[in-house]
């Protein structure tokens, strides 16, 4: 192992580790409020606390350490039964993790962590001794920027003592008001000339240098948001893609020796009987493999909800309301590429619950609700799709009052106002702009947030959908695919060109004739079971010049749009491999895919096609019929 490689890796896994501690201890601390006497609670917590001050000690963050071991020291007299849970010390139990979270923060982005707020520390002293109601705790002291790694002698923390405790040079002192310090970790480290400053600033900064598109910022690299591409595998994963390995390099010896036997004229029977099962044997195990590959991504969703119940309870305690987030469906695994993605999204729905949905208490006791709201938060597989839930039990939305206020905004114009249904009321709030608040507040009201929402969502090839009972509560509904990396897609054809449409949008196929094609408000339409729908050529949204009357239209729907996309043909369904185009992606392309005879077909992307056609534009007829059959 490298010198910087070791330190490197030891900082990384305390930060992946010690964040997954933190927060699960978060959740445990929002149960425990509801529960304050449960002692298993109080034991994890202790120990959740306890192990994250001795992963700091190796790195010898002092700061870190020193908080750490404060709120150990308070758990340590609430688990014995010296004293009770309180409101007023959950709070600066909850404010002890939010500056703990920070100092993680403060050592990802290359940096020794700051001490923590002087105020925090005096009143978690003061919980400890049992005068935290009586104690007058001084106002909040202005934040103590982090010291940068890169800062001039006498600004930095100990460099020795940081150095020794991650080399193991000698054996570092442990820090002021702490106890049971682990014990430093031998790296057999070769300092090769190097002061301790350098070999702790390739250890912690370089997590930031390293990173692709980084800039100078203050001394030092910085990127605008960093991501986690390490994951967890289970090893049984790991050794099943192994054991196929190995079946496919079986086969393909086996397909070598009678590639051998057919050249050198061995064409009988038994010979060709047995090149087809060693082929169809391959297809299985290729196939198998792919899904094992597959599975290796994934990962439970469990870790992307358990930061949720914190930000509900912090939120509803600053709005004055009693709300319980309940988590299902915790085990649901989802690719990983997709969990840091749904964070943003899935953060603004439960914001938008606890403070749009849910009516104040009092109003819930009035119309003879239980004082205590439910908003649940659910995942579940159905087929090759995940479905998310955000559901509150709240007042329900006012399709009418929707309307009114994008009609006051001037987001909609009273024709379209007049036309809307349920469903299209209830989208107007994930228009940019759009708020049902008359006044900003720190939480809402500035029409931000349910846009990026859906943005998100369909970055991801998802689609979100509402359903809300006025009284009853409101539902978000959010499906997406299993995986980004395969995608189900039907292949179209536009002349002899095939093309590839994303198969969670197509409802069905249509056979389109022209006397059934008719032009309604200047747009080329067809009725299909009794609803009108918009009819969009696919040559006419690619830019293609085209000769021919569109013989099948593909039933299509987004969640926005249900549309008619008229084509010359198609070729069936495929599962495509996506093969992303970082350097030059044409707008309206998603990415490649190769089909089984070789040909490259574009995956296409139909909302950013349609987004490029412009909002409710439609096509004429005669855009879509040749000359003389459109004037026939």
């Amino acid at each position: 192992m490298s010198d910087f490689q070791g330190m490197e890796d030891l900082l990384q896994d305390f930060l992946v580790e010690a964040a997954d501690l933190l927060s699960g201890v978060d959740n445990k601390l929002v149960d425990l409020e509801q529960n304050p006497q449960d002692k298993k609670l109080l034991n994890d917590i202790f120990r959740g606390f306890h192990t994250i001050k001795g992963g700091a000690g190796f790195l010898a963050a002092t700061e870190l350490v020193t908080l750490c071991h404060l709120t150990e020291n308070l758990f340590d007299l609430l688990r014995n039964g010296e004293m009770d849970v309180t409101p007023n010390m959950m709070d600066v139990i909850l404010d002890a993790t939010g500056s703990v979270r920070d100092m993680f923060g403060a050592l990802e982005g290359g940096v020794q962590p700051a001490p923590a707020d002087p105020s925090l520390i005096a009143r978690l002293k003061a919980a400890i001794a049992g005068e935290l109601g009586k104690a007058a705790v001084a106002a909040p002291a202005a934040p103590i920027a982090p010291v940068a790694v890169s800062a001039p002698a006498g600004a930095n923390p100990d460099w020795n003592q940081m150095f020794s405790a991650v080399a193991g040079a000698v054996a570092a002192p442990a820090p002021a008001a702490t106890a049971s310090v682990p014990a430093p970790v031998v790296l057999h480290h070769d300092v090769a000339g190097e002061t301790p400053e350098q070999i702790i600033h390739a250890a912690i900064g370089r997590r930031t240098t390293d990173k692709p598109g980084a800039q100078v910022v203050g001394g030092r690299r910085e990127t605008e948001k960093s991501r986690d591409n390490s994951i967890r595998v289970d090893t049984t994963r790991l050794d099943q893609v192994l054991n196929l390995s190995g079946e496919i390099g079986l086969t393909k010896n086996r397909l070598n020796s009678l590639r051998s036997d057919i050249l050198n004229g061995r064409n009988d029977t038994d010979t060709l009987h047995a090149l087809d099962q060693a082929v169809s044997q391959l297809d299985l195990l290729v196939s198998d493999l792919q899904n094992a590959v597959m599975k290796t991504r994934m990962q439970p969703i469990g870790r992307l909800f358990q930061k949720y119940p914190r930000i509900a309870r912090d939120l509803a305690r600053s709005l004055g309301k009693d709300v319980e987030l309940q988590l299902v469906g915790e085990d649901t695994e989802i690719d990983k590429t997709m969990i840091e993605d749904l964070s943003d999204p899935i953060i603004h729905l439960i914001r938008n619950a606890v403070d749009h949905g849910i009516e104040p208490t009092e109003d819930r006791i009035a119309v003879g609700k239980t004082p205590k709201s439910q908003v649940r938060l659910e995942a579940r597989q159905e087929g090759d799709h995940i479905v998310l839930i955000v559901a509150d039990d709240g007042r329900g939305m006012n399709a009418e009052r929707l309307r009114a206020k994008a009609l006051e905004k001037g987001l909609i114009t009273d024709e379209e106002a007049n036309t809307m249904d349920e469903r299209q009321s209830y989208n107007l709030i994930f228009l940019p702009g759009f708020s049902t608040k008359d006044v900003a507040s720190d939480v809402s009201g500035r029409g931000v947030g349910m846009d990026v929402v859906k943005t998100n969502i369909q970055k991801l090839n998802g689609s979100i959908d509402i359903k809300s009972q006025q009284g009853k509560g409101t539902t978000f509904v959010i499906s997406l695919p299993l995986t980004l990396a395969i995608l189900p897609v039907l292949l179209v054809q536009l002349e002899e060109q095939p093309f590839a449409v994303p198969l969670s949008m197509v409802r069905e196929i249509l056979p389109i004739e022209v006397g059934a094609i008719q032009e309604v408000g200047g747009r080329a339409t067809m009725v299909v079971r009794g609803e009108v729908m918009p009819i969009y050529p696919l040559s006419y949204l690619l830019g293609w010049s085209s000769s021919r009357v569109p013989g099948y239209g593909v039933l299509m729907q987004t969640a926005e749009h249900t549309f008619i996309l008229a084509i010359d043909g198609f070729m069936g369904r495929e599962d495509a491999v996506i093969k992303s185009l970082d350097d030059f992606r044409p707008k309206g392309v998603a990415g490649v895919t190769t089909l089984s005879n070789g040909q490259i077909v574009l995956i296409l992307d139909m909302k950013e096609l349609l987004v490029a056609l412009g909002e409710g534009r439609g096509i004429p007829r005669s855009a879509l019929l040749p000359p003389t059959v459109a004037a026939a």
